[in-house]
């Protein structure tokens, strides 16, 4: 079992194209843990935003009567890839992983498996 500063170090070097990674609480919209991020790219800011896009995903479900989890969100811009785990099991509710990928380098069908992978190592 890893730890959050160890499973957001293991996400960062062990899948190609990875930029930045957080542990987020959807709840509070606060960064549990961070590594990367540059000074134009707030990693604290974004993992703020990307609680608004969680909680609106959930209400949209519950609105739909929809009874299902979200494994994952993709969010996929001109350059990046901005990948959202939401962690499941009873330790890992309300949080989830945002991950940062150089589209470019990135191959984001193995960057989804590494990171299912790194949720279930993460000891919360």
């Amino acid at each position: 079992m890893a730890n959050t500063e160890a499973a957001l170090k293991d996400a960062v070097t062990s899948i190609e194209g990875a930029a930045a990674a957080a542990l987020v609480d959807y709840t509070s919209g606060m960064a549990l843990g961070t590594i990367g991020g540059t000074k134009d790219f707030d990693l604290e800011v974004a993992a703020a935003g990307n609680t608004d896009v969680v909680r609106a995903k959930l209400r949209t479900m519950e609105h739909l009567g929809l009874k299902d989890e979200i494994e994952d969100i993709l969010i996929t811009l001109g350059t990046q890839y901005h990948l959202i785990r939401l962690l499941s099991g009873r330790s890992g509710n309300g949080l989830f992983l945002y991950l940062v990928l150089d589209k470019s380098r990135a191959n984001l069908a193995i960057a989804r498996h590494q990171l299912k992978k790194i949720e279930a190592e993460l000891e919360v």
